[in-house]
């Protein structure tokens, strides 16, 4: 994919979103290098299910893709130097430490528009850099708690649930390529850099916006998650997941009329479209008491003949044979840097029909930090002093 073909990204990223962020736009042809420490970033060393793969961390190979590593010791002088003389040629700096780390290092925004004053400056944190929350750290749960997304999530009867996936990060690490793409763009009309900031906080409220728009403007919440297992408060009947006799369907649009018909509940045959939302509990009850006499796949045709949106809920083991996702090609296997096969998660959208492809599968640390300093004018036995003082590693 060459999209972002001669377009160069410094990653000074950690974490989940920022290092997702970057491999975006190193899926779509940047030149994406990943500066780490030398002990490599928290990515390449805590693993999701302390699970590792030939010692690859599965953070590192979800977020790795299409990127080239450079270690660099940015508390050694030698270290900031080489950041400094890498800024002069690149477009755009990515970083998501805490607010103010970098300015303390000599690499912030104020000081690389002074050597590249046409540089795009992105940064990620947790609440924003300035205001009450500046220096409280941004996690993907304590900002679900914060943000009302937890509150809302879940039965009315239980507890307020969080998402079973780090879903602010991944939202902010896509509002954080989004960004950097818009300044691209810009730049390449104007010549012009700035600075680019998104925040795990503001994430995490966009991603209600609909729900929270609602609750803004007065739509009445009488709970805050749904009544009679309604997957969201602001949702008719029976709208969420309702066991059957061997499994669980959603049921998402359909009319009481329509619902009454295809599931034979004589009870909700004078049922009008103004009850979905006025008798919703009541609605839903009766669904869910009716879906729970019969297995998943007896229901699965009726349900399509009467034309109600509906899906079994599947699970991690039923997506490796989903047929829209093999046709998609979503998953795929390759060799890893440290020999072992391993699967990711490919680029989720197209281009003339094309997804990208991996021209880098997640590098071990500092495999490309020779070549790196080498294209910048080091010589090498300058590369190799770097090396030996520690300022820079590299993969031997």
């Amino acid at each position: 994919m060459t999209l972002l073909q001669g377009v160069k990204i410094l990653s000074f990223n950690h974490y989940l979103a920022g290092p997702l962020a970057a491999q975006t736009l190193a899926d779509l042809g940047a030149d994406v290098i990943a500066i780490e420490p030398i002990e490599g970033a928290f990515q390449r060393n805590w693993a999701v299910a302390n699970h590792f793969v030939a010692g690859d961390s599965v953070n590192h190979l979800a977020t790795g893709r299409n990127k080239r590593s450079l270690a660099i010791d940015l508390k050694h002088p030698d270290g900031i130097a080489v950041v400094r003389k890498l800024v002069e040629d690149v477009d755009v700096v990515m970083e998501n430490f805490r607010p103010g780390t970098m300015d303390k290092l000599g690499v912030g925004y104020t000081d690389l528009k002074k050597i590249n004053p046409t540089l795009i400056y992105a940064v990620a944190t947790g609440f924003g850099g300035d205001g009450p929350y500046r220096d409280r750290p941004g996690q993907d749960l304590l900002l679900q708690a914060m943000s009302g997304l937890a509150a809302r999530t879940g039965r009315a009867d239980g507890a307020p649930t969080p998402v079973g996936a780090v879903i602010v990060d991944q939202h902010a690490a896509t509002l954080y390529a989004m960004s950097i793409l818009a300044a691209l763009l810009a730049k390449a009309k104007t010549g012009e850099g700035r600075l680019v900031e998104v925040n795990l906080y503001q994430a995490a409220i966009d991603l209600q916006v609909e729900p929270l728009t609602a609750w803004l403007n007065g739509a009445p919440s009488p709970t805050t998650r749904g009544p009679a297992g309604i997957a969201s408060w602001f949702s008719p009947g029976p709208y969420g997941i309702h066991a059957t006799a061997d499994g669980y369907l959603a049921i998402s649009m359909a009319s009481p009329k329509v619902l009454a018909a295809s599931l034979e509940i004589e009870a909700m045959a004078d049922f009008g479209e103004a009850d979905s939302f006025s008798r919703r509990e009541e609605i839903t009850n009766l669904v869910a008491t009716r879906l729970s006499e019969k297995t998943t796949a007896e229901w699965l045709p009726v349900l399509e003949a009467g034309k109600i949106w509906h899906a079994p809920v599947q699970d991690y083991a039923d997506l490796k044979t989903d047929p829209q996702l093999a046709h998609a090609g979503v998953f795929q296997t390759v060799e890893g840097a440290g020999g072992e096969p391993i699967t990711m998660v490919m680029h989720p959208a197209r281009y003339d029909g094309r997804s990208p492809e991996i021209r880098l599968v997640p590098q071990a640390l500092g495999a490309q930090s020779r070549d790196v300093l080498s294209e910048i004018g080091y010589a090498p036995d300058e590369i190799e002093r770097l090396i030996a003082d520690k300022a820079i590693g590299a993969r031997s």
